[in-house]
């Protein structure tokens, strides 16, 4: 469990490192000004890191929408639309600070669920004991990736803003934003279904993928024709 936990903690890392290099360093000049070659591995990161590192990955999204703003404001030309950025770049520091608390309230409820399954259960009673405890420790364990997709849909929703906003020069970092904050969407969805199908209760489970489903449906529309319309923006 400690290696597991440290080639993860390893790999963020990493990735983190790699997405500051390249973003800060490389970029690639368009008619619109460049993009960043970091936004590649910022979707990367997104895809392939687990949870809790899903919440973290909607940080990083909620994190570049903000970022838009701040290359926006103080502009003359953007003068007429500072004060929503100004009031986005406030919500986007709320959802990254909410979504960083995610990863932590994540692994902190895994841990009593993965010491669930290591509980005896040689007598009936032993067997009822583990089963009621597995079944609070698995509700427990599904609120979280549930409010972690809920964040990454309020960063989806001012990354659309962002988008529609910003400056071209740094429109990119939107588009980039939206789509982490799709991955991140989708790797907590799974988070909640792998937790629900293994519950005693199914009406309980199924409001839980009820809810993660209806989540989907909206936003990973939304996040995919925001990507859409930064791209129609760079070309």
């Amino acid at each position: 469990m400690k290696n597991r936990t440290t080639r993860r903690i390893c790999l963020t890392a990493l990735m983190a490192a790699i997405i500051y290099v390249f973003t800060a360093y490389i970029h690639v000049p368009s008619h619109t000004g460049y993009t960043h070659v970091g936004d590649g591995f910022l979707y990367l990161a997104a895809s392939l890191l687990p949870a809790p590192f899903a919440a973290a990955a909607g940080a990083i999204g909620a994190g570049l929408g903000h970022m838009v703003g701040a290359l926006t404001v103080g502009k003359p030309k953007y003068a007429d639309v500072e004060p929503e950025l100004l009031e986005l770049m406030l919500d986007a520091d709320d959802v990254r600070a909410q979504l960083l608390a995610l990863v932590e309230a994540d692994a902190e409820a895994f841990v009593p669920l993965s010491a669930a399954y290591g509980l005896p259960s040689n007598t009936d009673e032993e067997k009822a004991r583990k089963a009621q405890v597995l079944e609070e420790c698995l509700r427990d364990a599904c609120a979280v990736p549930l409010d972690i997709m809920r964040g990454c849909t309020r960063a989806i929703e001012l990354c659309e803003r962002f988008a529609a906003l910003g400056s071209p020069l740094v429109v990119s970092d939107a588009g980039c934003g939206v789509i982490t904050c799709k991955a991140a969407l989708q790797a907590a969805s799974l988070n909640v279904f792998v937790n629900t199908r293994l519950m005693k209760d199914r009406v309980h489970a199924e409001a839980c993928d009820a809810q993660a489903r209806e989540l989907l449906d909206e936003y990973l529309p939304m996040a995919d024709a925001v990507f859409a319309s930064v791209e129609e923006r760079l070309r």
